[in-house]
């Protein structure tokens, strides 16, 4: 496998186009050439066919066909809604960002074609508080740019079709990266996931039809419809066609993002693009989605970075952020990080992730202190076990693959904290109550 993969952009094209976050660059490198294509020659539904024709995978997380997704909505309700979710807040993950500051008119065009598709009329880019710089700044001028040269608004380019796109800031609430938490954050209440069915594409955005997609997604979507389905299979696996974007991270000599066809083997990202592990140290853990995913370690380095192989592995492709562990990192601390960060970002609704979390991190750091034994090693499972298919939405979810696969790999490291002699400790009756609450919760 050639360097020239990295040579090939499709959705970081400013990395060879200069200015290409201007308008005037963007057009004259074919910029805004597919959504005059659009809607000039193809119907709407032309447009949903082309893209769920290429395969094209929503790049948020789950996977699920984007074409797909936007063959859901209805044709005879109005209004409709588009919503991008721009709450890019994985750990490990920052590839969304970089797109909407360096190439933000490529996700402009992807936006205004999905409303074309379904036949919406107005769009919003929903971002992280922590965005409000690059909102305010550079995507806001875009936006800007794109209303003054007739490529949003009234009669879009002298056609029928009309739409209007606003940005918003949420608070900076992982619960928000949830799409159903995301429309309650969107219409102004508390941040917290809704019970499905009804789902986003019947009943989304103030009740009426929405499509939920994620910034890379849509960005997919100008290059396909300008150069056909085909084209776009020429990159990655048959059922996981296209680039993708990797957010590389943790111990390795040049982390950052790198776009790669689909399949591509991860060894080749670690070893080709992040210029291997710092001092040479052995890979021991790798965690291919950021905290939610589970943790693989260096027999799966040669596992080919596409959703059907990532699972056959064990783990998830989801946002691709990968966070590499050498033999240097402590596993418990790695693990305790991860379910810090879901305690501190449980929304609270459900008593399995927001008891589970809580009760993890007080587990953890009992471990961590020098004070634990094996009977805490064991609640940690009996914790987890509880809280797996139970929780309301996928954050208490995503907080179990972490600890099972670090207990699993590194279970010698848990072990090496626990109390010697631990039928001598004196038991933690806060922790005895925890798993008496948790056991009826389970039977309830």
């Amino acid at each position: 496998m050639g360097n020239e993969l990295l040579e090939k952009y499709v959705l970081f094209r400013h990395r060879d186009v200069e200015d290409i976050h201007k308008i005037d660059g963007y057009t004259a490198n074919d910029g805004y050439t597919a959504l005059k294509k659009a809607l000039e020659t193809m119907k709407p539904e032309d447009v949903t066919n082309v893209v769920k024709n290429a395969g094209l995978r929503g790049r948020g997380g789950a996977g699920f066909p984007a074409g797909v997704k936007w063959s859901f909505i209805p044709k005879d309700i109005f209004p409709k809604y588009i919503v991008v979710n721009a709450d890019e807040s994985e750990p490990g993950t920052f590839k969304d960002r970089e797109i909407m500051t360096y190439n933000p008119h490529q996700l402009i065009e992807g936006i205004i074609m999905c409303a074309y598709a379904v036949g919406a009329e107005t769009a919003y880019i929903y971002g992280r508080g922590e965005f409000r710089t690059l909102f305010l700044g550079r995507l806001q001028e875009a936006v800007d740019e794109a209303y003054a040269k007739g490529f949003l608004g009234k009669n879009i380019l002298g056609s029928d079709f009309s739409m209007d796109l606003y940005l918003h800031l949420g608070a900076g609430a992982y619960i928000c990266g949830e799409e159903t938490a995301l429309l309650n954050s969107l219409e102004g209440l508390m941040g917290q996931p809704r019970s499905r069915p009804p789902f986003p594409a019947v009943e989304g955005l103030y009740a009426k039809p929405t499509v939920i997609n994620n910034v890379e997604t849509l960005t997919n979507v100008p290059p396909i419809v300008a150069n056909g389905a085909d084209w776009y299979h020429q990159f990655g696996t048959e059922r996981s066609p296209g680039t993708k974007i990797f957010s590389l991270s943790g111990r390795v000599n040049k982390p950052g993002n790198y776009e790669l066809p689909l399949g591509t083997p991860i060894r080749y990202l670690i070893e080709e693009c992040g210029g291997g592990v710092i001092d040479g140290k052995a890979v021991k853990g790798i965690l291919p989605a950021g905290a939610s995913s589970a943790i693989v370690g260096p027999e799966a380095l040669d596992v080919t970075m596409d959703y059907e192989a990532m699972a056959a592995a064990g783990t998830m492709l989801g946002s691709a952020s990968f966070i590499i562990m050498d033999e240097t990192v402590d596993a418990v601390w790695a693990a305790e990080k991860n379910v810090k960060f879901f305690k501190h970002e449980s929304c609270g609704k459900c008593s399995p992730c927001r008891e589970g979390s809580f009760w993890l991190t007080s587990v953890y750091r009992k471990l961590r202190e020098g004070r634990g034994s094996k009977k805490d090693v064991e609640m940690l499972e009996t914790i987890i076990n509880q809280m797996e298919g139970n929780c309301f939405c996928l954050l208490g979810e995503f907080t179990v693959p972490g600890v099972r696969t670090s207990l699993a790999l590194f279970r010698d490291e848990y072990e090496a904290l626990a109390r010697n002699g631990d039928e001598m400790a004196q038991p933690d009756h806060n922790l005895v109550l925890a798993e008496q609450m948790l056991n009826s919760q389970s039977k309830v």
